[in-house]
Order: structure tokens, then C-alpha cells, then sequence
């Protein structure tokens, strides 16, 4: 009988430890913001979901645009029937690698993440710098980097060009839990 508990205790601690290797969020937080001499514009969106798997330190995000919330509705609208055209395109996807994830410890530190981002149906490899918390209950990433609309097949009309800047800062911030299945 007692086998049975030590086998049994072993199988829950290895399926405990296995869970362990994934960390997940699916509310993750990005935005992005335009400044522009004619307006500023910003955008958020706390739908993300971005895993990151401990073991490799890969990290896959997935934003669903539709989800992106802007102060004026209008502007809504358009960014998604005009700019990202959201139903032919409506995800933007990040798969990359967080570097030396593995010498990372308990205690808040820059990292590098590089990989390949998907938006608008084209894809980029990019390298971005990020904060890094991490521990045994939670990794927490923080950063920015910027987009230029025209990379991504983003075509802004000429009447409103002045409106919107060709390079729109991204930021992020994901709160990633053990993913328990």
C-alpha cells in the first residue's frame, strides 16, 4: 500500500513539475500609440495571449485586433475596415525566444527578445529589449519597440497621411502564470 502512495505522489509531483515548463496569460496588455502635428492616437488591448515555455525560453503571442479599443469609435472602424483590415487579417502574431532565459533568477532583469511578427499578413524578424520578472508563481515581461506602418503592407490614404505617423510605438506588458492543463 505504501507503494502505491509513493507511486502515486510521484506521478502528481512529475505532472505538477511538467506544468510547470509553460507559463500563460490571456490577459495580457498592449497598445499602441501615433503622434502625429494633426493628432495623437492610441489604442489598447487587454485580450493577449502570449505562453512562454520555460524550458526553451520560447514565447508565442497572439492579439486578436479586433480587441484593440480606441477613444473614438470612429477611428475604431477605420483601423479595422481600412488599415488592418481585421476580417481578412485578424490576428497579429510574435514568435520568438527570449535570450539566456535560462540564467535568469529570481529578480528583475533586461532581456532580449528576438523573433518573427506576423501583422497585416506580412512578416518581420525583430529584436526588441524587455524587463523580465520572474519566479516560481509568475514571469512578468514589460517593453516596447516600434512598428513602421509601411513594413506591414499598412496603406494610409492620402487624405488622412498627416494624421497618422509612420511609426507607431508598441508597448507590452504580460503577467504569465504556470499553466496548469
Amino acid at each position: 500500500m505504501k507503494s502505491i502512495y509513493i507511486l502515486l505522489s510521484c506521478f502528481l509531483l512529475s505532472t505538477f513539475i511538467h506544468g510547470q515548463e509553460k507559463f500563460l496569460t490571456k490577459q495580457g496588455y498592449t497598445s499602441f500609440f501615433s503622434s502625429s502635428p494633426v493628432e495623437d492616437i492610441k489604442a489598447d488591448n487587454h485580450q493577449v495571449l502570449s505562453i512562454i515555455d520555460t524550458s526553451t525560453g520560447g514565447i508565442a503571442i497572439s492579439i486578436l485586433m479586433k480587441s484593440f479599443m480606441f477613444e473614438k469609435s470612429l477611428m475604431q472602424e477605420h483601423f479595422n475596415e481600412n488599415y488592418v483590415e481585421s476580417d481578412q487579417y485578424p490576428k497579429a502574431t510574435f514568435k520568438g525566444h527570449i535570450s539566456d532565459f535560462e540564467a535568469i533568477k529570481e529578480y528583475e532583469k533586461e532581456v532580449l527578445i528576438k523573433g518573427d511578427i506576423t501583422i497585416h499578413g506580412i512578416t518581420k524578424t525583430i529584436e526588441t529589449k524587455a524587463i523580465i520578472i520572474r519566479s516560481d508563481q509568475s514571469i512578468s515581461l514589460k517593453g516596447s519597440f516600434p512598428v513602421k506602418v509601411a513594413d506591414f503592407g499598412i496603406k494610409i490614404p492620402s487624405v488622412v497621411v498627416n494624421n497618422i505617423a509612420e511609426v507607431v510605438d508598441v508597448t507590452f506588458e504580460f503577467d504569465h502564470k504556470p499553466y496548469i492543463k
